[in-house]
């Protein structure tokens, strides 16, 4: 039978089919509800377990080590090889050896290209050689005439039929011709090249203990560059008696020479008017006992890498001291090899090199992020003879009896390792080790710099300005709101500030930078003004409610007293930046961000100050709005029942209310971190994305998520920059994590202490 219900509609029976039917159909609809939530909140799960394993997957071959690989090996005529060099393909090789014989041929298997003949004289005996910069493939040899040869290595690539065809040929950058070194004839038993377009310079070391500078100065006609006139101009260094120089070497600028004798020590000269060289500093390079066995700069001509006979390599480069001298600093060493290292290979654009020691162990090092790479056995001794590639991936080695190995280096990312990314790093010409974050440059002369420390300090420093801005207001907002406002109030006051949250942040990061910022700038007193005097007024004006007529304040409804405030503050307001002016020219001579500057307090006008301000604004509805609903969903017979008992409103709501909302609250707190943690747009465009670690709230920084957006479009994929990018996007989402997940912990517990209230 059906049943009619109280307003008169017919009901089916429970047993009826209709209501077999609609409970079937509720129950699948609830079951649907329940698996469809649950698979949405796996799915997010998974998701965000996804992200952080491909920000893994990208960032891993960061710390991966060097690996390398035998790709080919044959054997060439037996020689004594002083020289030798790849091309950046891997595929054409030069051996340049003591007899005057260089010879191009196949990198892979040994086969002659080229053999190009010098313009030597039979009665002229080979006694010195050099190598400049492998960068210039600039040669010398130095005879016993006192003469010198200087020729360069050069390649010639063209593309017939669409394939790349390579030309290796011998140029002779300053003529064919030998230059007299040494004018009166001495023999040179050890040489110095360096050459670029405009200057060509020459040291060689005569059996006299004589160093004789020579600069070819190169002056092409203005129609033909390829007719010249070579300018000479030289001078000589007298050596102390009894020194015994074993190695020599002059930077790519030609600008320094350092010399080491057989005692160890380091002779570093300015070179930079050759006929008035100057010597810097004479300095023990090696302990005693030590000797030094291999002498190279590394690229870029600033540091020079000192190898020792105990296996150590020291890193030494001029810094300027108090009196605005240079002086010659050991930096860091490496010591993972324990036979004297007989040859240094610099990279050609990165700060690391290859070493081989007596042993035939070769090494691979990064001088800046003091990363040892790889440390493997190549040959049986140390008799060999290595060229490392331009691009670093491969090493051509041939020993004294003819045996060649051509080597590929998997090599990508040498530059960063921990110490780079979270400690200080003497980089070179800095004065002392530094946090830098500087990934690209106008010029090609130049080293990146990963350091992650400032831009982690820049976002910590974002969110502690924000967070002390934010806090205290929407917290105190939202327990006045929550406790004391009226009903009719509160649905004016709530749902204005939860709008707020709506407002793009593009539009904050734009209206801080370009309308706030030069506001704050020009009307600084009055900023501070307001900053001090709100609070003091307010609290003025509370005191004075009180001491009206009891008339007076009933005409008020009970919870709307707040609106008395709002002329107040509008008036502190106004009159504070009325009297900016004024307060600047009678207290900081009219200029305040002068007198910081004097003070010594840097001051930008896209600071942390306004970020603070923008943010905190950003952050407030957040924070506002989860804190008020934790307040106002309190049980009312709770604080009923305290009221009852003889608390006050205000006893009532510190020791009942807050405590029965602080998990809410704490959680409102936490998530508006984690706002002002990942906020992008306005400390892009209000902070200045200078990279420094000054807490001075007048300094700008930057925050990763900035410089996540700023340089990833620019970052070559795959490449260093592009990964470490991804680190920093792997340390936020981690950061990020450990904040929620602290955060919910807190927040189980305080629901659990205070859930008996």
């Amino acid at each position: 039978m059906a049943e009619r219900s109280s307003i008169g509609s017919v009901l089916p029976a429970a047993n009826s089919p209709i209501a077999k039917r609609r409970r079937a159909w509720r129950e699948f609809k609830d079951h649907a509800a329940r698996y469809g939530v649950a698979m949405g909140g796996v799915s997010v799960i998974f998701a965000i377990v996804l992200i952080f394993f491909y920000l893994l997957y990208v960032v891993m071959p960061l710390f991966s080590g060097a690996e390398i690989e035998i790709e080919s090996e044959y054997v060439l005529a037996e020689n004594k090889i002083v020289h030798l060099a790849l091309n950046e393909y891997n595929d054409v090789a030069l051996s340049v050896d003591m007899a005057g014989e260089v010879q191009f041929f196949a990198a892979d298997s040994g086969q002659t290209i080229v053999k190009p003949e010098l313009p030597l004289l039979a009665e002229k005996q080979i006694t010195s050689f050099s190598h400049g910069d492998y960068t210039t493939g600039v040669l010398a040899y130095g005879f016993d005439s006192g003469q010198a040869l200087i020729f360069k290595r050069e390649y010639k690539i063209t593309y017939p039929d669409d394939k790349r065809k390579i030309t290796p040929l011998i140029t002779y950058p300053v003529g064919e011709g030998l230059f007299n070194v040494d004018e009166q004839g001495r023999l040179l038993r050890a040489l110095t090249v360096q050459s670029n377009e405009e200057q060509t310079t020459l040291i060689g070391l005569s059996d006299a203990n004589t160093l004789v500078v020579l600069g070819l100065i190169r002056e092409e006609d203005f129609m033909d560059e390829d007719v010249f006139t070579i300018e000479e101009m030289r001078t000589e260094i007298t050596l102390p008696e009894g020194e015994n120089i074993t190695h020599i070497q002059m930077d790519v600028d030609q600008r320094e020479l350092y010399l080491v004798d057989d005692e160890g020590f380091l002779t570093y000269y300015d070179i930079s008017v050759i006929t008035a060289p100057n010597l810097i500093q004479k300095i023990k390079a090696v302990p005693s006992g030590v000797d030094v066995t291999a002498l190279s700069f590394l690229t870029g001509g600033i540091s020079i890498l000192v190898g020792r006979s105990d296996g150590q390599i020291d890193q030494w480069f001029p810094l300027r001291d108090i009196h605005n001298n240079y002086t010659l600093h050991n930096v860091r060493y490496f010591k993972d090899q324990s036979s004297p290292i007989v040859a240094l290979a610099p990279e050609y654009s990165r700060k690391g090199f290859v070493a081989l020691d007596e042993s035939g162990q070769m090494g691979i090092y990064h001088t800046t992020a003091e990363r040892t790479l790889l440390v493997e056995t190549l040959a049986d001794n140390g008799e060999v003879a290595i060229g490392l590639s331009p691009k670093a991936n491969g090493v051509l080695a041939v020993s004294k009896t003819g045996q060649a190995t051509l080597v590929a280096i998997d090599n990508e990312h040498p530059e960063v390792s921990w110490h780079s990314l979270w400690q200080e790093v003497w980089y070179e010409s800095r004065d002392k080790p530094e946090f830098i974050w500087q990934s690209s440059s106008a010029s090609n002369d130049f080293e990146p710099k990963f350091s992650l420390s400032p831009l982690i300090f820049g976002t910590i420093k974002a969110a502690f300005y924000a967070m002390l801005v934010a806090v205290p207001l929407a917290i105190m907002g939202a327990i006045y709101t929550a406790y004391f406002m009226s009903p009719k109030m509160r649905t004016l006051v709530k749902p204005t500030i939860e709008i707020m949250e709506a407002l793009p942040t593009v539009i904050l990061g734009f209206l801080a930078g370009l309308w706030l910022a030069p506001i704050v700038e020009g009307n600084l007193p009055g900023v501070f003004s307001i900053l001090v005097m709100l609070p003091i007024m307010t609290i003025l004006t509370a005191y004075l409610w009180t001491k009206l007529p009891a008339a007076w304040r009933e005409s008020i409804p009970d919870g709307w007293e707040a609106a008395i405030l709002v002329p107040v503050v509008v008036f502190i307001g106004v009159v504070s930046m009325l009297v900016s002016p004024t307060l600047e020219l009678w207290l900081f001579n009219g200029d305040m961000p002068r007198w910081l500057d004097e003070m010594g307090i840097g001051f930008d006008q896209r600071n942390s100050l306004v970020v603070g301000l923008v943010m905190g604004f950003a952050v407030i509805p957040t924070i506002f709005s989860i804190t008020e609903d934790a307040i106002f969903g309190v049980p009312k017979h709770l604080t009923i029942g305290s009221l009852a008992l003889g608390a006050t409103p205000w006893q009532t709501l510190t020791r009942v209310v807050l405590l029965t909302a602080s998990p809410g609250i704490f959680s409102a707190v936490m998530i508006g971190l984690g706002r002002a943690v990942g906020e992008t747009m306005i400390v892009l465009m209000a902070t200045g994305n200078t990279p420094i670690m000054d807490f001075n709230i007048f300094e700008g920084f930057r925050a990763l998520s900035a410089n996540i957006a700023v340089e990833m479009p620019e970052a070559e994929v795959a490449s260093t920059h592009y990964r470490v990018l991804f680190l920093a996007a792997l340390v936020l989402f981690m950061t990020t994590f450990i904040f929620n997940t602290v955060a919910e912990v807190v927040r189980q517990r305080l629901r659990v202490k205070y859930s008996s209230l």
